[in-house]
């Protein structure tokens, strides 16, 4: 049988830098652990405007469909900044995520016990930490029409509608429960049904796919101004949280800044599952393309490479593989070992984003 396929899409700034990063673990993977990729490169963002006048060409988007998973760096740049809205750089990303139908967006939220101190709250409150937010990612607000900014008398009004379809809320509430069977078989659904009518059939829809196919599974429910308050004050008594896409995207950032450092989060966008049975899948890392410390090695490349965990996880059934690595990573933390972002008060090695990954890849070799 072929290798399962992987595109690789390093795209700007620290990107390429944390990208190579990951291709020592998919290296070694398939040298000591037969897992294997058939994997293949291209541009997007700023990189595919500066060579094709597009930040994502109509040849890469058919690859990224054509995969098995995608696998992406990061994008944007203050060089770009200038660009029309329609050729700047995240609008290649926003295409990979609205023609794959990029439904769910996956971001954990864990905080390793080496790092519990660099979190705003006390240790104790996020030491053991690991939650999963699954955000609607292609409706809502985002999305919804009339849009706009328009005249009405002598003022400006400006316009989005909160607009979701009852398929639209049970396909991400099928994704969230089973998400939740792999882990503590717990979701929390969180909207805003006492003023909203849209979080009313939120919570209706979800409501009825639990009780039709997911019983076993435990559901709450929570406006989700309490459940920002709730994040802060006892972060650990949620397993998976399921919420639309302007609630998740607050949500999901709060949840990041308990872990301490974005430069350790990565994230999952899924779709429907294709005929091989994988879903359509890109997965990168929460922080951006961080262009002032773009070439100097000083990147941390742990958030692309448990991007790549999270592949082998709900991508290619492989979590066991998907637990190597992230004990390995667990493993180099506690070792002290650090890139620049985490050398909180000069404790710990410092090293540079090579340095990390072949750090992680020797722990890894020691099981």
């Amino acid at each position: 049988m072929a290798n399962p396929s992987l595109l690789i899409l390093p795209g700007d700034g620290i990107g390429p830098e944390v990208m190579s990063e990951v291709r020592k673990v998919i290296d070694w993977f398939a040298q000591n652990r037969g897992r294997a990729f058939d994997v293949s490169e291209d541009l997007v963002g700023g990189a595919a405007y500066d060579k094709h006048g597009t930040p994502l060409t109509d040849e890469t988007m058919a690859a990224a469909q054509a995969a098995d998973a995608v696998l992406l760096g990061a994008v944007g740049g203050p060089k770009y900044d200038d660009l029309d809205f329609s050729v700047k750089p995240e609008r290649g990303l926003l295409r990979l995520r609205k023609e794959m139908d990029l439904f769910a967006n996956l971001r954990p939220a864990q905080c390793f016990d080496a790092l519990s101190d660099f979190s705003s709250l006390k240790p104790e409150i996020v030491a053991g930490l690991d939650i999963m937010i699954v955000r609607e990612l292609t409706s809502g607000i985002y999305f919804g029409e009339p849009r706009g900014i328009v005249q009405e008398g002598n003022e400006r009004v400006g316009i989005n509608t909160q607009r979701y379809t009852e398929s639209e809320i049970a396909r991400v509430a099928r994704a969230a429960f089973e998400l939740a069977r792999r882990r503590g078989n717990r979701v929390c659904s969180m909207e805003k049904a006492n003023v909203m009518e849209s979080g009313v059939l939120w919570r209706q829809v979800v409501t009825e796919v639990h009780q039709a196919d997911y019983a076993d599974v435990e559901l709450s429910h929570m406006y989700a101004d309490a459940g920002a308050m709730q994040l802060v004050r006892a972060p650990k008594q949620f397993d998976v949280i399921v919420t639309d896409n302007l609630f998740g995207d607050l949500l999901s950032d709060a949840a990041a800044m308990l872990t301490g450092s974005l430069g350790m989060l990565p994230s999952a966008s899924l779709g429907a599952v294709m005929e091989n049975g994988r879903p359509k899948a890109l997965y990168e890392p929460v922080h951006g393309s961080a262009p002032d410390i773009a070439g100097q090695g000083k990147a941390n490349p742990i958030a692309c490479i448990l991007s790549f965990a999270m592949a082998l996880r709900y991508s290619f059934d492989a979590g066991e593989d998907a637990a190597l690595l992230e004990k390995a990573v667990e493993t180099v933390l506690a070792d002290g070992v650090r890139t620049g972002d985490l050398m909180q008060g000069g404790d710990g090695t410092p090293v540079s984003t090579a340095q990390m990954g072949d750090a992680i890849v020797a722990a890894l070799s020691r099981g």
